[in-house]
């Protein structure tokens, strides 16, 4: 973001889901000296001829060097971030990736999962 270039390490949990209209990604991360982020989307799911319309509205809070930064320039890179994920999201869903063979999947179960979640994330 800007001048401040970090990675971050954290988690992001879904709640509020309510199958198939709507869902909460809520999200917090460190990125050490950079400081921290955490953030949520409340996402909505409308139906409309010919598929489906996905609106969210996304929140986020910072600290430490990020916060320095001034809230234009960190909004802007969360909305860039958003737009980011939800259009990796859409490529997924409208062209996912072919299953696994029965006798090749993962078996652990966090593997797919963590593999899906990254692709969005890029």
């Amino acid at each position: 973001v800007g001048p401040v270039k970090a990675t971050f390490k954290g988690s992001v949990t879904l709640t509020d889901m309510v199958e198939p209209e709507s869902l909460t990604l809520s999200g917090a991360g460190k990125g050490g000296t950079a400081g921290h982020a955490k953030g949520s989307a409340a996402v909505r799911l409308e139906e409309i001829e010919g598929g489906t319309r996905l609106h969210y509205d996304v929140e986020a809070s910072v600290g430490g060097k990020l916060a320095q930064l001034g809230s234009r320039i960190v909004d802007g890179f969360a909305k860039k971030m958003a737009d980011q994920f939800f259009a990796r999201l859409e490529a997924a869903v409208v062209q996912p990736e072919e299953a696994p063979d029965e006798n090749t999947a993962e078996t652990d179960d966090e593997a797919p999962k963590k593999g899906w979640f990254r692709r969005m994330l890029g």
